[in-house]
């Protein structure tokens, strides 16, 4: 396995209602660069997003930011990360973003954040990428989704194999530990039985 240097996080661009979702944004942002790991992250200078990165920079941690230029023009781009790649769609924003991380993770979020992670769960599905993807479960906040993956599994969509590539911890420390030390286990045996 690749050594890891950077990871993406997901998150909202709002706080939520709860303090926990705040709370576990700045102990991951502050974890990973204590760790000398870089954050990449969409950019923003508010909610979550702001959170996280405002943590990371604090702790002395590489920070990079990938915006698309709609919310550029808004005026809600980090002014202070350590690099801050503009570009043109959401769709960039995603790839280029998933091209300077070595492994992803996702904190409390709205549509944007489902949407990435299960584009970047189908990406490594379809094997297009073998990076680890975790899911913080903050206060239980993924467990209508997970239970949303379970009835998939016991219905036929999702094979057991494929679900387990999302990996998922309700501790920002623990979930760090688990992205710089595993892979997907059974990545490779997938890979090549659908290859065959």
């Amino acid at each position: 396995m690749t050594a890891v240097r950077r990871i993406a996080v997901f998150c909202g661009s709002n706080h939520g209602r709860r303090p926990a979702y705040a709370a576990a944004a700045r102990a991951v942002g502050a974890g990973l660069a204590e760790r000398g790991i870089g954050t990449v992250y969409g950019g923003g200078n508010v909610g979550l997003m702001g959170v996280l990165a405002d943590a990371a920079l604090a702790a002395g941690g590489e920070v990079i930011g990938v915006i698309p230029e709609s919310l550029m023009a808004k005026e809600l781009g980090h002014g202070s990360v350590t690099t801050l790649h503009v570009v043109r769609s959401m769709h960039e924003r995603k790839a280029l973003m998933a091209d300077l991380s070595d492994a992803f993770l996702a904190l409390p979020g709205g549509f944007g954040t489902y949407e990435e992670i299960l584009a970047l769960t189908t990406w490594a599905q379809l094997g297009l990428h073998s990076k680890a993807f975790g899911l913080l479960d903050v206060e239980g906040f993924y467990q209508p989704l997970l239970a949303q993956f379970a009835r998939a599994v016991e219905d036929g969509f999702i094979r057991p194999d494929q679900r387990s590539l999302l990996a998922v911890e309700s501790d920002p420390q623990a979930m760090i530990e688990r992205l710089l030390t595993a892979s997907p286990p059974h990545f490779d045996r997938w890979l090549e039985r659908t290859a065959r």
